[in-house]
């Protein structure tokens, strides 16, 4: 599941898993259903756009981060999906947080932006940002 996910997103393309039983789409694609605990799923395309849940404003460096703070990780629910998934927001700034709460309030839009170097993970998507 984990592989068939991963090489999608090299070739900028997002696939979640359907429950054939219950008809809910997860994004990452998981091997069951987490809702009825089935087994059946069938692969589908996600556009690569969707709406922000929840965020935050990551400032304070610790250990293991993936990038240097300030960053924005959110929670995003892609469209015709069930579920939500964190990534990173990028393509605005993080100094005015005034500004920043504006633009990205709960049900704000986001796109997709590929990384051009491709590794078959997660970070193919290099981040979300706000459509305009």
């Amino acid at each position: 599941t984990w592989t068939r996910f991963f090489d999608g997103l090299k070739e900028e393309q997002i696939w979640g898993t359907k429950c054939t039983h219950c008809s809910r789409v997860y994004v990452p694609a998981r091997t069951f259903c987490p809702e009825c605990f089935t087994d059946r799923t069938e692969w589908v395309p996600v556009k690569p756009e969707g709406k922000i849940v929840s965020w935050t404003l990551v400032k304070a460096k610790y250990h293991g981060q993936v990038k240097p703070p300030p960053y924005i990780i959110a929670l995003i629910q892609l469209s015709g999906t069930d579920c939500g998934f964190h990534h990173f927001i990028g393509g605005v700034e993080t100094e005015n947080i005034k500004k920043l709460r504006q633009k990205l309030k709960k049900g704000a839009k986001v796109k997709a932006v590929w990384n051009p170097e491709k590794k078959a993970d997660i970070y193919d998507i290099a981040y979300f940002a706000p459509v305009k």
